[in-house]
């Protein structure tokens, strides 16, 4: 089923829609998870926990795509379950994603806070949209989607070596971009 149709059953708040979304990206859903959380029994309860909030985000929300409407919700849900879990010390794979853009991106008190502020936001927007294609999306699968170096070298057929430092220079030119922009004091 399209994505229009399974909106369409939510703003009909017919249940199948759950369902649907379950069949076309529960795979999608459930990688993300366990990417972000590493820990089976979290991943599983996030990913659940998604299907409700997508439940009770549309109506009135009406995503244009489904998949990243979802992959939001789940990054969203992750990072709130991480966050919470935090001092367990858990969470490797998101612990060391968060250190990697520490390391670029300025910090007050907080850097979990000034990562959520909006302007930032928009200035790493911005940024995204300077690079090319393919660092773009390597970027975003690692930072957003919390792809491991390895897996995306396994995706791409580069060497995870080439892919770090690939990342590393994307991340160079985002600190200097944001030191133009006066992130940093």
């Amino acid at each position: 089923m399209e994505d229009a149709g399974i909106v369409a059953l939510y703003f009909a708040r017919d249940e199948n829609a759950i369902e649907q979304t379950r069949s076309k990206y529960g795979t999608f859903i459930a990688g993300l998870a366990g990417r972000l959380l590493d820990d089976r029994r979290d991943s599983e309860e996030c990913a659940a926990d998604a299907y409700m909030a997508a439940w009770n985000a549309i109506p009135p929300e009406r995503p244009a795509s489904l998949r990243a409407f979802m992959g939001r919700l789940v990054r969203n849900l992750a990072v709130s379950r991480f966050r919470k879990n935090r001092a367990e010390k858990r969470y490797a794979a998101l612990e060391a994603q968060l250190d990697e853009l520490a390391e670029v991106i300025p910090s007050g008190t907080d850097v979990e806070r000034e990562i959520e502020s909006r302007e930032l936001g928009r200035a790493i927007s911005r940024f995204l949209d300077t690079l090319t294609k393919p660092n773009r999306d390597l970027f975003v699968l690692r930072y957003f989607y919390g792809e491991s170096v390895e897996e995306l070298a396994r995706d791409t057929g580069e060497r995870p070596n080439t892919l770090a430092q690939r990342l590393r220079r994307v991340r160079l030119a985002l600190q200097e971009e944001l030191e133009k922009e006066e992130f940093y004091k």
